[in-house]
């Protein structure tokens, strides 16, 4: 792996740049523009195979060199794309066979973008190719600090005939022989056992869940191999200080974030978020089924998202600029949300800050997604509050850049179990209809609780513990419970044994270990497992399932016998009820229903030196925080907030702590400091005991004196 040592110890702050786009000459106005509004990064490049390559092996590669040059003249850096997830139309009408299926003999049909099988051998030769020529011409320019591969990969689930047959192969290579993949995948169900491995059938109408969760693995790693084999080409042209990323859109039915991250030097991707009222405190709605997130919360989530895939610093290279190209959702931010947004961003650890894009489009499919300048091209209000940002940041300096966020919980994310409850929901819609974002719904509901009772998270992949991130080993589970108190698996459905293992070690080591609905109920494979539920953990736990309900309706909770957790008049149980047994486990709540009363709703016992916490169902928001309120490890530095102020905090590369504030309303709200702290954006100072002032949709960024 290369270095990022040419990120600059302050915020990389800009938008993505096409030149190419124009109808006339503006490049140079741009720049002034750009400067005058701090930005020092910009990104190229990426769309535009037909450009670099009008026609098949007649390559024109100048025009980037003004965009370049004038960059470097006024100190902005740049990230240049590759251009493989737009493919040329002359290819397409070469090598039609390249065309990707996302179902057998079922094309995407040209005309959009990432219409490719991005694994057939035609289309690598010519990506390659053009891959060789942009980085040959263009990489050694002075402003480029780094490559950009492909964009948004991982689009499609690929049923081409060469992909498919890959499958099969790895299958083989895998299991050996037919009749290990019959036992392991149950296939002597529904008569499907093979006696050939040329019997496996296509995925297309196929219902077994093991096969789906292999297939979807497969494709994940696909992708990932896609994003190795351009970096390999680009890592022989870059230099040891340029990095390479790629721009993850983390839903993506074929990508793996923690897996595509492992051959990456810093993770990058999108952070879209609805604007206006869904950023209001206290009401902010709930979690939004449209492509971006809606909710301060989901803001926060899609960071520690980002930060978690490869535990480090990550760079946004799009967010939200004016609006998101998608009908009834053209919604500007309210004056100071930017702000409010890229401080967020950047106090999860983000190291760069990059809109999409800087000027909105005259023509295609994108021709109203509003960029930082208008259709005009006049400076706007998106303008002037983003060129506010740029000031702040320029301000900020070192103090801001590079920062490693604190987290109070550490939530675990397990892709798999996203893709089996996909597969298998357990969660029914509000149509009764199976639910396919069942994972999101469970994992959202308790981050949610995590946020509102104002605790700061984190995510650990379950790969990261098992296997550790890139130059790490998995972490020791007696060094994690210090470092971690408090541990999240919820919905984490597919689970190998030794994660399960590990998750008893660590609370037995001393951390308090907080369980949720189908948490290890199947195994790597995704078939149900013949133990006891929760499987492995219910002895220690002391509590135990042998049956599960979906809800119609909310069910209100009653605390439970044993004292300590204080739940408000609205507290409820949504969607899901595991029915659980309390062993020698204390019983928190329970539920106000003349059947589900026999059952808990939250258990506790001490295991070792720390302890398990047995939620049996997906938490309404006033649920959640009271469970999250009691589960709090340690007193809050930041307590008695109102409703609508966070802090996020965070620590520089210098050791100091950090400390964001933001007002996420229309009212003025004043905080009392518990430290000295020091005003990074002006020469305001607030001894301990002092009140801040946070005017409405307001951030105020601090660091200890």
């Amino acid at each position: 792996m290369t270095s990022t040592s040419r990120l600059p110890r302050r915020t990389l702050f800009g938008a993505a740049y096409y030149a190419e786009y124009h109808r006339g000459p503006r490049v140079a106005e741009d720049f002034d523009r750009m400067v005058a509004a701090g930005f020092n990064v910009i990104r190229v490049g990426e769309s535009v195979w037909s450009t670099w390559e009008p026609e098949d092996g007649r390559f024109e590669l100048d025009w980037l060199q003004p965009v370049l040059d004038h960059a470097h003249e006024r100190g902005i850096q740049v990230i240049l794309g590759t251009p493989t997830y737009a493919v040329p139309p002359w290819l397409a009408r070469r090598y039609p066979e390249i065309n990707g299926e996302t179902s057998t003999g079922s094309r995407v049909g040209w005309g959009a973008r990432q219409e490719v099988d991005f694994t057939h051998a035609a289309f690598r030769f010519h990506a390659e190719r053009v891959i060789r020529a942009i980085m040959e011409r263009h990489l050694g320019h002075p402003a480029v600090i780094g490559v950009q591969l492909d964009n948004e990969p991982g689009y499609h689930l690929l049923h081409n005939h060469g992909v498919f047959q890959r499958f099969v192969e790895h299958l083989r290579h895998r299991y050996r022989d037919v009749e290990t993949l019959n036992r392991e995948w149950g296939l002597v169900y529904w008569s499907h056992r093979l006696s050939d491995w040329s019997d496996l059938w296509r995925p297309d109408g196929n219902a077994q869940p093991q096969y789906d969760l292999a297939w979807r693995r497969f494709q994940a790693e696909q992708t990932a191999e896609f994003i190795r084999w351009q970096a390999d080409i680009v890592r022989g042209y870059s230099a040891p200080d340029q990095f390479v990323t790629t721009c993850i859109a983390y839903e993506l039915p074929a990508m793996h974030d923690e897996r595509v991250s492992r051959e990456l030097d810093i993770t990058s991707g999108n952070a879209y978020y609805g604007m206006q009222d869904a950023l209001l405190l206290p009401h902010s709605p709930p979690a939004t089924r449209q492509w971006f997130t809606s909710g301060v919360h989901s803001l926060h989530l899609t960071a520690d998202r980002m930060y978690a895939s490869r535990q480090a610093p990550f760079l946004v290279t799009e967010t939200t600029a004016l609006t998101v190209n998608d009908p009834g959702h053209m919604k500007p931010a309210y004056d100071g949300q930017w702000r409010q947004a890229a401080w967020t961003l950047v106090a999860r650890g983000a190291r760069m800050i990059g809109y999409w894009h800087w000027h909105t489009l005259h023509f295609g499919t994108e021709t109203y997604w509003s960029g930082v300048l208008p259709h005009s091209g006049v400076p706007g209000r998106a303008y002037g509050e983003i060129a506010r940002l740029g000031a702040e940041f320029a301000a900020a300096g070192d103090k801001v850049a590079d920062l490693t966020p604190h987290s109070d919980v550490t939530f675990l994310y397990s892709t798999a179990s996203k893709w089996l409850m996909q597969k298998q929901p357990p969660l029914g819609d509000a149509q009764g209809q199976p639910d396919n974002r069942a994972y999101r719904e469970v994992f959202d509901a308790f981050y949610r609780g995590a946020f509102d009772a104002r605790l700061q998270a984190g995510l650990i992949h379950d790969e990261q513990i098992l296997d550790g991130t890139p130059g790490e080993d998995g972490p020791d589970p007696v060094r994690f419970a210090q470092e971690h108190p408090l541990l999240v698996a919820v919905g984490a459905q597919v689970a190998e044994r030794r994660l399960l293992d590990w998750l008893t070690a660590y609370a037995a080591a001393g951390g308090h270990l907080l369980l949720g609905p189908r948490t290890g109920y199947t195994d790597e494979e995704g078939r149900a497992r013949d133990e006891v539920a929760p499987p492995v953990l219910s002895g220690p736990a002391g509590t135990s399932y042998s049956e599960s309900s979906n809800l119609d309706a909310e069910i209100p909770l009653t605390a439970g016998p044993d004292d300590g957790l204080h739940l408000p008049t609205d507290a409820a149980a949504t969607r899901w009820v595991d029915g659980l047994v309390a062993g020698d486990a204390q019983i928190l709540a329970g539920y106000r229903h003349p059947h589900h009363r026999k059952f808990a709703a939250v258990t506790t016992r001490q295991h070792g030196d720390g302890r398990i916490t047995c939620v049996g169902s997906v938490p309404n928001p006033s649920f959640a925080k009271a469970l999250f309120t009691w589960a709090r490890p340690a007193p809050m530095l930041w307590d008695g907030l109102p409703e609508s102020v966070t802090v996020n905090s965070a620590t520089n590369p210098q050791g100091r702590r950090v400390h964001v504030l933001h007002n996420w309303s229309w009212e003025p709200r004043t905080v009392t400091t518990p430290i000295d702290l020091d005003d990074v954006l002006s020469d305001r100072k607030f001894p301990a005991g002092n009140v801040i002032p946070l005017g409405p949709w307001d951030v105020v960024v601090t660091t200890e004196l």
